[in-house]
């Protein structure tokens, strides 16, 4: 049986390739996988050749992102996908722990095996379910910005942008004990699974004045917080507007270069918001020691594996590897009818 992989060789245009798997190393693991899913923000940034990695470093003396010759003379490359679920074949000398027939999960693109150290595995409990594990890596953003936003119990909140991690935040935030969550976005079936999946009120955010709206369903006071994950200029701009006085703005989302849509004065200047950029894997945590990056990933873990957090129908559309690298183009060109792209292998 032919081993396939996705790769994108320049930007937009993804293909499916036959590979070879070399022989299995010492003290590593091989799994075949049974089904994969796709980062839909950070890798369609790259994939339409938007990442500032492309022709950019950052300098971790200066934290600063610099231009780099080196970086912009690099032939464009990448493999789409984000996690897999699969079960292990093989392992290598000189590994314990796990058997043949142990069913994992991990971070990897879309391929037909994964080779990796045991110590890099997801045991996956007997009750988890693949779409569950595979919306491990957004839960850990969506986490970040519920904690950063300081989410408490009677809090209004509203989750800007519906894409995975938003959808798991607006859940996240009603865990946290939100009184009300009121999400936007312009996709009519992200709104729907939202609802579905708890939310209070949903705004369709192509055809609504969003901080308006907000402020009449909170008695016109505004949200006490708003976490905005779309990575949209104007939709940061309305998170503004209609987050209380004082109130917090958890900006999850991986922003672009700024071409119009953000005003700092008016409400801004007025309501004096807290701003503040969320990003669940920069260390050290806001709250180190208590919260690092890892404890977050072991929660989100252990609320996954307990069906705390609904991901059926967050993980959608699901399609067969042979067809996975044209509905990657497809959903990157025309998102409506997609949520969180999944790959049955």
């Amino acid at each position: 049986m032919s081993l396939i992989e996705v790769v994108s060789t320049e930007p937009r245009k993804a293909y499916a390739r036959e590979y070879e798997d070399a022989p299995l190393e010492k003290g590593k693991i091989r799994a075949k996988v049974s089904y994969a899913a796709a980062k839909h923000g950070t890798e369609f940034t790259h994939f339409r050749g938007q990442d500032p990695f492309l022709e950019n470093v950052f300098d971790e003396e200066y934290q600063l992102f610099l231009a780099s010759k080196e970086a912009a003379d690099k032939p464009y490359f990448m493999r789409p996908g984000n996690m897999w679920v699969g079960t292990v074949t093989e392992t290598g000398e000189g590994v314990e722990g796990i058997e043949i027939g142990t069913r994992i999960a991990g971070y990897g693109p879309f391929k037909s095996t994964h080779t990796l150290k045991p110590e890099e595995a997801l045991l996956m409990p007997e009750r988890m379910t693949w779409k569950e594990a595979v919306c491990y890596d957004p839960a850990q953003f969506a986490m970040g910005g519920v904690r950063d936003g300081n989410v408490r119990l009677g809090d209004n909140v509203v989750v800007s942008g519906l894409g995975a991690i938003g959808l798991i935040a607006a859940q996240m935030a009603k865990l946290a004990g939100a009184r009300m969550v009121i999400v936007c976005d312009p996709i009519e079936k992200r709104r729907q699974v939202a609802l579905e999946n708890g939310a209070d009120y949903a705004i369709d955010s192509a055809n609504a004045d969003v901080g308006l709206e907000i402020k009449k369903l909170t008695d016109k006071r505004g949200a006490d917080v708003i976490i905005e994950t779309s990575g949209n200029y104007n939709a940061l701009q309305q998170a503004i507007r209609g987050v209380a006085y004082n109130g917090n703005v958890a900006v999850v989302g991986w922003y672009k270069e700024c071409h119009g849509g953000l005003n700092l004065g008016r409400e801004a200047h007025f309501n004096q918001p807290n701003i503040l950029i969320s990003r669940a894997c920069s260390e050290p945590n806001r709250e180190y020691p208590r919260w690092s990056f890892d404890r977050i990933c072991k929660e989100c873990w252990e609320m996954l594996a307990k069906g705390l957090i609904k991901c059926e129908n967050i993980v959608d559309p699901v399609v067969s590897m042979e067809e996975a690298a044209d509905a990657y183009m497809a959903i990157e060109q025309d998102p409506v009818s997609s949520v969180k792209l999944g790959v049955e292998v």
